[in-house]
């Protein structure tokens, strides 16, 4: 897929994903004990929307730039610690940034709580080094990230979560997520697992999740957004995250926020999403 994040940051992938990390850290943080917020994939933290990579694609225009206007009620309470985080990056890096989940989650940080970030690549794990380390609750690992997601857990704060977010440059990325999501759980029984997949071959994604909600001893989410129709296997069609052991009231949340974001950021007027419970309590 060759999914280098500065060409697609900001696109309708980052807006679910976002969302969705955001609501976590929402919900992780109503409890005073300490979390600690684990990024396999990190990237390099932030991005500029201004810039060569981001100006290339555009991508951001149908993601985050039609997030301009608030939705009704009740969604656009629920985007407000996404939108928030958002401003407070800006306010520190300027008007035309978009975060990276580490930069989300460093907003989100209290006194105790521990964000580590992981990142391969030489060059962005010194980006992100530089951006990161000064701050005692953050760590950086330059370390492949699928290592890094059983050499991290458990935290010793018991307590967090993880953000798998793999770029999916090699085939077969999406039966080793589902693979290695099981292991991961079955070592951190209590953590928050979300696991990001890009909808390009649907049947591949069904795939996945059916197995891995045969295995999952533990209970997840699928939540899907689809912005054009599931029947080219050559474009990004949509995106998903598996969330295990989600927040009790996710799945409410989901329902709200999903169908709004699916017309909002649909194209050719297409737009679906689909909520699912998977795993033990399916």
């Amino acid at each position: 897929m060759n999914y280098r994040h500065a060409f697609h940051a900001g696109n309708h992938a980052d807006v679910l994903k976002h969302l969705v990390l955001t609501r976590v850290l929402e919900h992780l943080c109503l409890k005073p004990a300490p979390f600690r917020a684990i990024d396999t994939h990190a990237g390099l933290g932030f991005y500029d929307l201004a810039g060569d990579e981001a100006g290339r694609t555009g991508e951001w225009a149908d993601g985050w730039g039609r997030l301009d206007d608030p939705f009704p009620g009740a969604v656009e309470e629920l985007l407000a610690p996404y939108r928030a985080a958002v401003a407070a990056v800006r306010a520190r890096y300027g008007a035309t940034i978009y975060p990276g989940s580490p930069a989300l989650i460093r907003e989100s940080l209290r006194p105790g709580d521990q964000g580590v970030f992981v990142e391969l690549h030489p060059e962005d794990a010194a980006v992100l080094r530089e951006r990161y380390n000064q701050d005692a609750r953050t760590k950086v690992l330059h370390l492949d990230g699928w290592t890094a997601l059983n050499a991290q857990i458990p935290p010793p704060e018991r307590r967090g979560l993880v953000l798998i977010d793999p770029p999916y440059e090699v085939g077969g990325e999406i039966e080793r997520l589902g693979t290695l999501l099981g292991k991961a759980v079955a070592k951190w029984p209590t953590g928050v697992f979300l696991a990001w997949y890009p909808i390009k071959d649907i049947r591949a994604v069904d795939r996945m999740v059916e197995a891995l909600g045969q295995s999952l001893a533990r209970p997840a989410l699928r939540l899907d957004l689809m912005v054009d129709p599931p029947d080219d296997p050559t474009r990004l069609s949509g995106s998903g995250l598996i969330v295990v052991n989600p927040p009790w009231r996710l799945a409410d949340e989901a329902g709200l926020f999903l169908p709004a974001l699916a017309e909002r950021l649909a194209r050719a007027d297409y737009g679906a999403f689909r909520c699912d419970a998977i795993g033990a309590e399916a």
